[in-house]
This record gives C-alpha cells, structure tokens and sequence, in this order.
C-alpha cells in the first residue's frame, strides 16, 4: 500500500476510475487552483459515490500528491528527451531545448505547476513518492545546466538556469503577462522567442568572477527551492 491509498485496491475498472479522479483534480487545479479541489468535488465531477475516491487516496493531500508526482515524473522526462536528443549540439541548442521544455510542461499543465514548488499545499516529507520524482526532476535539471554551462557543476549555474526559465514561465502563468496572450500556443510562442535570445553562460563564470561563495548553510536553503523542494541528491548527478 503506498502513502496515498487507503483499505484495499478495487478490482474491476478501479484502475480506470483511479486515473479518472486525476483527470479530474487535474482540471480543478487548472481551473481554480488547490482551494477548489475536494473529494466531494472530486467525486461529483467524476460521476461516482463520494466514497468511491477513498478506495485510492487516503484524503485531499494524497490527491494533490499524487498529481505532484506525475508532474515532476513528466517534467523528468521532457528534460531527459531534451538531453537525450542534444548529443552534438553546442550549447546555445541545449539551451534552447531544455528552457522550451521546460515553459510548454508549465504552460500545459499550470495547475499542477503551481503546486509543484507549494510545500504548505503537498508536504514532500509526508509522500516518499513525491521525493523521489522531484529528486529525478533535480537531476535532469542539473544535468542540464551542466551541458549549457560547460561542465560547469556550481550552484550557481543551476540556480541562473532554473530562475530564468522558472521566471518566463511564472510570468506568463500568473504574472504581469499572464493577460497578454489569448492561448497557450501564443504564450509557447512568445516564450520560445524569449529563450532564444538568452546567452549561454562562460564556463565557471560564478567562480571567474570574484563573487562570494554561500555558506554551507545558505546553500542548503537555496537547495530546498530546486525542484523537488527539500529534495537533492547528495552526490552530483552522474551523465
């Protein structure tokens, strides 16, 4: 039995039901955020009893846990796809692919994204599950930044990857461009033009450059907020 089911498995098409009630907390999230998602809600827009949710989730929270598992299992494996298809390429492409994958999961799937990085909403440290995909999203974030850097394997570098394409997609999301466009194709659009101007970092600029290095203890706080919070790996990602 895993974290987010509760009594004994349904047989029959309870598998089926299972991933319609994600379906459906999927399209609450986008719709009207966290706030609105209820098992009764839940269970309503499903078409079911509003019992029948409890044969797969303990409550509200496994739901939400287990939609923020497929995002960062998703969110894994378009940056793996991206990687994967860079052998060769110089690092401008890399930076290209990995950034556009990265907006199109957000702007797709915008509600589970904005609960993605939202501990008070899912607590990773109650949902193993959840940790151990935000640690695959991490290392494939940080692989990535590795190959547009140059090698590079400072914090720095991860943080400068992440906070821009984390930033484009949080302003078209939520922020002051959110209103500009009137579909998700004309936000992908204006966002693959935005990361396409971006520059490739020099290799070991954050060292070359006299900047002050955190403290231990400063880096473990910024480590908290890579995706995956509160999750990393604690050796390097090999690859």
């Amino acid at each position: 039995m895993t974290s987010e089911s509760t009594g004994s498995s349904v047989r029959g098409n309870g598998r089926d039901l299972r991933a319609e009630l994600l379906r459906t907390s999927r399209k609450l999230l986008d719709e009207s955020g966290p706030s609105a998602l209820s098992m009764r809600e839940v269970a309503r827009r499903a078409g079911c009893t509003h019992q029948a949710p409890y044969h797969y989730f303990a409550n509200r929270e496994a739901i939400l846990a287990a939609l923020v598992r497929e995002g960062f299992d998703e969110l894994a494996d378009r940056l793996a796809s991206a990687r994967k298809g860079l052998e060769g390429a110089d690092r401008r492409e890399a930076l290209m692919a990995s950034g556009n994958a990265y907006v199109e999961f957000a702007l797709r799937h915008p509600g589970v994204f904005r609960v993605m990085f939202r501990p008070d909403v899912c607590d990773p440290e109650r949902f193993p599950e959840v940790v151990q995909a935000g640690e695959r999203a991490h290392n494939e974030l940080a692989r990535l930044a590795r190959y547009v850097a140059g090698g590079d394997t400072s914090l720095e570098t991860e943080v400068l990857f992440w906070s821009g394409v984390h930033g484009l997609a949080s302003l078209l999301l939520d922020g002051p461009l959110s209103g500009v466009f009137s579909s998700v194709q004309e936000r992908l659009d204006f966002a693959r033009g935005v990361v396409g101007m971006a520059e490739v970092p020099e290799v070991g600029a954050a060292r070359g450059r006299g900047l002050v290095s955190p403290s231990d203890e400063a880096r473990e706080r910024v480590i908290s907020w890579l995706p995956g919070a509160g999750v990393m790996a604690s050796e390097p990602p090999v690859g």
